[in-house]
This record gives structure tokens, sequence and C-alpha cells, in this order.
């Protein structure tokens, strides 16, 4: 059978990627230690759990709207107007299935063939994918870890074209951990502003802060602003929900609106049980989110703490989510030797498969060759095994 040749422009997830060669070293009886993608280790919190039963002993098993409950979308706004300050309608919300899905939604609804993204690397390794899908270009503007991976406000306005059409960003930042200084998010408001350009703020990680930062959406900037800024958000994180599939866009009303069309034609409704149970994490208890955070908190100072101690490695500090993102280029002559330029962070990660039993994911996914992504979204006892074995790899 052909294939059509859009699916060209698709790669396989390099985190889902890791994790399958985790689980098939696993199933031979080798002791692999994953810190490779990124799901919270807690349970889902019970009132949560309770929420989706309860759902299921009423009988909410049905359709509901494409773009999801209104109950749903009210929980979301009043969310927003908590943790943001923002005041939404649920005419302008649409819930998917989860925050991968909505930020697909929003490439085919704003993406058209020849448009150019501006993406911010080191990025989430979805976001070249899915505007090329497009047949867009994304447009790649490095950042670095001497600058705390803060972005140059001056290659972003270099990288503007006619045909540029957004900019993508990503505070806190998966993979680097980077969180957008206030005078770096009003200068890129201002580019946007200057050349009508729509910002696509994925803010996933929005409660996963470190050492009393807090959370700005470019959104928060001014009306102008929020006018051509899409939230794109979900339970997956903040909450320890990844498996139930819940994200959500906010945004101006006739976009947001083109959007559900064509989740209608796409998906339909997310799951209704998950959508239940995301207005009891909405709405219900905060304190599970501060909770986990503290312990993200605390997992992330002893991993800065013993990569510090590994010559050749350096490891800006994560200021959000749960990743450290080392740059140890230092090491690939000696390591992996042959590995051709572009993928020596490929080799290397398959070499800390194979050796030394730890996986991670390798910089050249998330844009930038010289550097690894470990997740600490795993248990002390995990990470210190799995830092032991990684230090031991560099010795």
């Amino acid at each position: 059978m052909r294939i059509a040749r859009r699916l060209e422009a698709i790669s396989p997830s390099a985190t889902m990627g890791m994790k399958v060669k985790a689980d098939e070293l696993r199933a031979q009886g080798k002791d692999v230690l994953s810190f490779a993608v990124g799901e919270p280790d807690f349970p889902t919190p019970a009132n949560i759990v309770a929420a989706a039963k309860r759902a299921m002993d009423e009988g909410q098993t049905k359709y509901t709207a494409a773009s999801g409950l209104p109950e749903l979308k009210q929980a979301i706004c009043e969310a927003t107007r908590r943790d943001l300050g923002l005041d939404y309608t649920p005419a302008q919300v649409v819930a998917s299935n989860g925050a991968k899905h909505s930020l697909f939604n929003i490439a085919q609804t704003l993406v058209q063939p020849g448009d150019e993204v501006i993406v911010l690397s080191p990025y989430w390794v979805t976001y070249p994918d899915q505007i090329a899908f497009c047949e867009g270009r994304p447009v790649i503007i490095e950042t670095r870890d001497e600058d705390d991976f803060q972005p140059d406000l001056a290659q972003i306005r270099a990288a503007v074209t006619d045909y540029t059409v957004a900019i993508i960003l990503n505070s806190p930042c998966n993979p680097s951990g980077a969180v957008y200084e206030r005078d770096v998010m009003e200068g890129i408001a201002e580019i946007a502003i200057e050349h009508d350009l729509t910002i696509i703020s994925d803010e996933i990680y929005k409660h996963i802060l470190f050492d009393g930062r807090t959370h700005l959406s470019p959104a928060q900037l001014g009306d102008e602003v929020r006018a051509r800024t899409l939230i794109v958000d979900g339970v997956a994180k903040s909450y320890s929900m990844p498996g139930w599939r819940i994200g959500w866009v906010l945004g101006p009303e006739p976009v947001v609106k083109a959007m559900g069309g064509l989740q209608g034609q796409m998906t339909s409704n997310p799951n209704t049980i998950a959508q239940w149970a995301t207005v009891e994490a909405l709405t219900g208890p905060q304190e599970s989110v501060a909770e986990m955070n503290r312990q993200f908190e605390r997992r992330r100072d002893f991993v800065v703490e013993q990569m510090a101690q590994i010559d050749g490695v350096t490891c800006a500090t994560p200021r959000g989510a749960f990743y450290a993102f080392p740059n140890v280029s230092a090491h690939y002559d000696r390591l992996v030797p042959d590995a051709p330029a572009g993928a020596r962070s490929d080799a290397l990660a398959m070499k800390l498969l194979s050796e030394n039993l730890i996986s991670l994911v390798a910089g050249s996914s998330f844009g930038d060759d010289d550097y690894i992504r470990l997740s600490f979204a795993a248990g002390m006892e995990q990470l210190e095994e799995g830092l032991r074995r990684f230090t031991a790899a560099f010795a």
C-alpha cells in the first residue's frame, strides 16, 4: 500500500523509543533504570480517582460536546483565574486528548504550507514534527546553558520573515528546565505585536517551579498580547495524570471554535470519565500539587549536586519542570569516538543503556547534540542508583 508523503515529516518519539528499548532489556531480566519518559512517579491523587469512579457509577459514559463538557470548560476557566488572574469564558476553551493533541490542533488550524514557526532550542521533540506535518517550516533559535537557556531577543527578531506566523514558548521548559525571565517574555511579546505573530505558550509545567519562582504567562502581559496568545495546558504533569489524556487550549474564540470543529471530525470528545476526573483535579484540593512540587525540588537539588561532581559534565540548574539537561560533549571523543556528528548523543544514550543499564534521551532529539536529558520524576532510591551508574559511566 502507498503511504502518504506527509507521514515522512513524522519521526518516532525519542522519549517513547527509549522506553521501549528499556522495556525490552527488562524483559530479558536486565535491571534497567528508566529516566527517559516525562511522567511523575506519584499516583494520581485519590480524590481525582474517586471522581472518575463516581462518574462511572453515575453513568457518565456517553459522548460529550467535541470540545469538552461545559463543566470542564468552566473548571478550566476558574483554575486559570485562580492561577493566572485571567478571565476566560467557556467559549474560549477546547479540551483535547492531552496537551500534545492540543498542540497538534493548533498547528493544523494555524499553519499553512510555506508558513514559518519560530521554535526555541532545546525544544520538546514534537514541536518541529507537528509544524512540518502541516507543511510549515520550523525556524530554530538556539539557546545555551551558559545563558541559563534564555533566548536572545535579537536572534528572534532577526529570524522573523514575511512567512513567520507564530512562535512557540515552553516555560518551564522540557528539556532544559529553563524558566524565561520577565524581560525575555516582554521582548517576545513586543516582537509578536510588531510582526502580527501568534504566541503558542505551552504551560504544561507551570505548577512545577523551584526556588520560590512564580509562573508568568505571556497572556498576563496585557490585553494586546493576550489577544494573540494561545495557552496550552493539561493535567498530566502537575496532577500526575499522564494516562488520563486531558489537555486544553485557551485563546481567542474564533480560533478556539475552529479547533473545536477540527476535533469534531478527528477524535470527537476526549474521554468523558477523564473529563469529570479533571474537573475534580482543577476545583478540588490542591495540596497534592504543592507536595509533589516539593519532592521534585528535592530531587532536582540532588541531581544537580551529583552532576557537579562529574569532571567534564556541566549542568545548568533547572528552574522548573522535572528534567536535568547536562552537557556531556566533552566525553564524546573518549566514549563514542566513531559516532557521526549530530548523532553523538544518540550513541552515548545507547551506550549508557546497554552498558550501564540507565535509560536517558539523546539531546539531538531536542535540537542539541551536546546534551542528554535525564528525568528526575523518579523516587530518590532510583535516582541515587541511577546517578551512581551515570557517574561511573564518565569516570
